[in-house]
């Protein structure tokens, strides 16, 4: 009855996505996709246009850093049960953790935009990482928050001389990071917030299936 039903499975994607999570390309393409818009919000949006971090920003960016750690420890060899496990339990605390973080750098960003100054709650210069380590102080390029919440404008030091495209970049973003400036459509903490609801689902629907095929294999040799 059990491998009549495995059968079965093999017939949708549940077999496919159990296998390649096996492997380690989904782990690295995780890892690398976490990593990468760390970089570019470091390097481009914080160093190149001069939008300054500000205390759920750096949340966020280490939210990204444990999913990119997991793909990491997970991608040494999925095939170790204990190493897939890390990975997992690592990246969907990475997950929710970015979700809470997003979801309240998003609340902060509306009350800040209809001036509700009750709305405009943590927001600190002196951020409190899990297990209380001092990454502001340790990384503080990347984790010290220099910014103000809800406001993702870019602030160009008066000393700062700009290229033609940095000051492209300035005008651009003038009035706040959105994905379509014009239209104010769509601001930073809500593109995090779809990341990583994105990447739990994508998540979730991996370990389905890989919970689905050790139940049933598991079973068979029993």
């Amino acid at each position: 009855m059990l491998r009549k039903l495995w059968n079965d499975l093999k017939t949708v994607p549940i077999d496919t996505i159990a296998r390649w999570q096996d492997k380690r390309f989904l782990w690295l393409l995780m890892a690398f996709c976490s990593i990468f818009l760390v970089i570019i919000a470091h390097s481009l949006f914080q160093h190149y246009i001069y939008m300054a971090p500000c205390e759920q920003c750096v949340y966020i960016r280490f939210a990204f850093f444990c999913m990119f750690f997991a793909g990491l420890i997970a991608a040494i060899n999925p095939k170790v049960l204990v190493l897939k496990i890390i990975g997992y339990v690592l990246a969907f605390w990475g997950v929710w953790q970015g979700i809470v973080y997003s979801g309240k750098l998003n609340a902060i960003h509306k009350a800040v935009r209809a001036d509700d100054p009750f709305g405009v709650q943590g927001c600190s210069a002196e951020p409190t990482f899990p297990f209380n380590m001092p990454l502001d102080r340790w990384f503080s390029d990347w984790f010290k928050p220099t910014g103000d919440c809800g406001y993702d404008n870019p602030i160009v030091p008066d000393d700062a001389v700009l290229s033609s495209l940095q000051q492209w970049f300035v005008d651009f973003y003038s009035e706040g990071w959105y994905l379509l400036p014009e239209y104010h459509f769509i601001n930073m903490a809500q593109a995090c917030l779809f990341a990583f609801v994105l990447c739990l689902v994508l998540l979730s629907i991996m370990f389905v299936c890989f919970i689905l095929k050790s139940i049933i294999l598991y079973k068979e040799r029993k």
